[in-house]
């Protein structure tokens, strides 16, 4: 952290690599360049890879996992997405000219805001700046972002499930059982996910647990506004 900070006094932005110990393909990769100082150069930031591609990473060993966390000075942030997205500060600053100031709040403008571009810190800056470097993430780390990962991080029964809510289990082992309203019962599975929200029921092998979002692109796609206005993407997935 310290290395980090210190590089941010001179307009690095510094972004925080996880080290893999497996081919995931739920995230994405940042490729390290050449060392400098304490840090490394952003050679490419890398999309989520196909298996064969993230065994490659893992084995060729100058490739992090892309945490999404980043370090960098204020002033620094602003110049650079200001560079290379400039409609998305144009639209911020729209929204916070026409803001309305109460006594312990500040409402921003809606429509201005709206309008901003919808694009992530990876895609809007640091794909692009020549300021980009990254640092090892010396800390245990997981980014939560569907339901096996969630069921990694949780606390497990001695064959490896986890159940919440009205659930039960004969010969189960390493599912993640989720009840809401009604009782949901498994006989006999491996490595399943089950989860039962009052619109749906998610049932999902644990190594497919990213095509979520196949689900809900499809919904759109097919123009499921029931689904989508009353069911939150938090309710099938944990994905930010």
């Amino acid at each position: 952290m310290a290395v980090a900070r210190a590089a941010t006094d001179d307009d690095r932005l510094v972004t925080f690599g996880v080290s893999p110990d497996r081919p995931e393909t739920g995230y994405g990769y940042i490729k390290r360049g050449a060392q400098s100082g304490d840090l490394f150069e952003v050679e490419k930031f890398v999309e989520k890879p196909s298996l064969e591609l993230a065994r490659a990473y893992l084995k060729e060993g100058d490739h992090y996992w892309n945490s999404g966390m980043f370090m960098f000075e204020t002033r620094t942030y602003l110049a650079e997405l200001e560079s290379f997205s400039p409609e998305i500060v144009s639209a911020c600053r729209r929204s916070f000219a026409g803001a309305i100031r109460k006594q312990q709040t500040t409402e921003l403008e809606s429509e201005a805001f709206l309008a901003c571009p919808s694009d992530s810190i990876d895609y809007a800056v640091m794909e692009h700046t020549v300021g980009a470097a990254v640092t090892p993430l010396d800390a245990d780390w997981s980014d939560v972002g569907n339901w096996a990962s969630l069921h990694d991080i949780c606390d497990q029964d001695a064959d490896g499930n986890i159940e919440i809510g009205n659930t039960l289990s004969l010969d189960c082992r390493r599912s993640y059982l989720r009840a809401g309203d009604r009782v949901v019962v498994a006989v006999g599975v491996d490595d399943l996910i089950v989860v039962d929200t009052p619109d749906a029921v998610l049932v999902i092998p644990k190594n497919q647990a990213q095509r979520v979002k196949e689900v809900v692109d499809m919904l759109n796609e097919q123009g499921r506004l029931d689904l989508l206005s009353t069911m939150s993407l938090s309710d099938f997935s944990t994905q930010k």
